[in-house]
């Protein structure tokens, strides 16, 4: 592994490393912030999923995450969203390729070669920071933002154990009903809509729900809101009647201001979880 760059802040160190993926089959790049409470012993983790078009960098300098969760005690994470390279497929789209793997297993071509997004986030970087930092893997949460929060939900209640909270700023709730996922999974995933339904947070509110907190995040003048679809998820987890804190912001669009904004509230909401006997 390669450290890219690490720069003192709050009192822990934020770094940026590179490693070469055997999930993706290429380079991926992360950015990681520890806290100062490293030097102690392992500090639980939270994993920030950012949504198209960025890398590792879009949240780790512009949502404002490493001050609060100094404060906590608590690392962060930021995987990139997709793999990349000259050799890796691509699209001319911006929603569709790299920066945008949504975080699926793509098992279509050109994609299933490199776009492995969900087993490189939940399988082999989890254990590469365990091995490499001092990460206590039994305290982790999940956070993300758009594309990111998608796959922070999806993620977080089909692996049962794994994450003590989830949120998501301005997730899309419901891809198999949207522009934003239908284009996509029908892309990485084929035809077959029934291989699409664990990767919908709505779907699997109703199958599964999730045991723990949940807190979302959305703006009322999101310019995406018709494609996320806020509401399904409200519905599902209205009808299971599922743990959870869903806010519509008043006046906040889909950007890192929205995001920055409300970053306080999310990583205390997780480190109440992380911290709890």
């Amino acid at each position: 592994m390669e450290t890219v760059s690490e720069n003192a802040a709050f009192g822990g160190i934020q770094g940026v490393y590179r490693h070469a993926s055997s999930s993706t089959n290429c380079d991926m790049t992360f950015g990681l912030f520890l806290p100062e409470e490293v030097k102690d012993g392992p500090v639980p983790i939270l994993w920030y999923l950012s949504g198209l078009t960025c890398t590792h960098e879009n949240a780790m300098t512009k949502a404002g995450a490493q001050s609060w969760c100094a404060e906590q005690g608590i690392a962060i994470v930021f995987p990139d969203t997709s793999p990349r390279g000259a050799g890796v497929a691509d699209d001319d789209a911006y929603d569709l390729g790299q920066g945008a793997g949504f975080y699926v297993n793509a098992t279509q071509d050109p994609w299933a070669p490199h776009f492995q997004m969900w087993d490189y986030i939940t399988e082999e970087l989890p254990a590469l920071l365990g091995e490499h930092f001092a990460i206590d893997l039994d305290r982790q949460a999940i956070t993300g933002h758009s594309m990111g929060g998608h796959g922070a939900l999806t993620m977080a209640m089909n692996l049962p154990g794994r994450f003590r909270s989830v949120s998501a700023f301005a997730p899309i709730c419901h891809p198999t009903g949207s522009d934003w996922g239908r284009k996509q999974l029908n892309a990485y995933l084929g035809d077959d809509e029934s291989r699409w339904a664990t990767h919908d947070a709505s779907l699997m509110m109703q199958e599964k729900g999730f045991d723990g907190p949940i807190l979302v995040d959305t703006g009322t003048a999101d310019q995406f809101l018709d494609l996320l679809k806020p509401e399904a998820l409200a519905q599902a987890a209205a009808a299971r009647r599922q743990q959870s804190t869903l806010r519509m912001q008043p006046g906040y669009d889909h950007s890192y201001f929205f995001v920055s904004t409300f970053m306080e509230d999310h990583v205390a909401f997780h480190a109440e979880a992380l911290y709890q006997d």
